[in-house]
C-alpha cells in the first residue's frame, strides 16, 4: 500500500507538471525525478515544483542544493518533508 504522503506528492508533481498521460502509480517512489529520461523534468520543472511544494506544504525550501536534495525522488521530497513540514 502506498503511503498517503507518497500519494499526495505523486498527485502533485503530477497536476504541477501538467503530466496528464501519466497516473501517480506510473511515477516511481524513487526513480529520480529531475533529469528522468523518462519523464524529462528540467531546471523550469524543478522551480515550479519547489513553488508548488512550499504553496501547498507550507515549507520553505531555502537554497538551489537543498531543493537538489529534496527533488532526487518522491521518497526523498517526503522524507524532506516528514521533517521540515509542520502537521506531517
Amino acid at each position: 500500500m502506498t503511503d498517503p504522503l507518497t500519494l499526495r506528492l505523486q498527485h502533485l508533481i503530477l497536476a504541477t507538471l501538467k503530466l496528464d498521460d501519466v497516473r501517480p502509480e506510473e511515477l516511481p517512489a524513487d526513480e529520480p525525478l529531475i533529469g528522468s529520461p523518462r519523464f524529462g523534468l528540467d531546471s523550469l520543472d524543478a522551480l515550479e515544483l519547489v513553488l508548488a511544494i512550499e504553496h501547498e506544504f507550507g515549507v520553505k525550501i531555502g537554497s538551489s542544493e537543498e531543493s537538489r536534495q529534496a527533488l532526487g525522488s518522491v521518497n526523498t521530497l517526503a522524507a524532506y518533508l516528514r521533517v521540515h513540514a509542520p502537521g506531517l
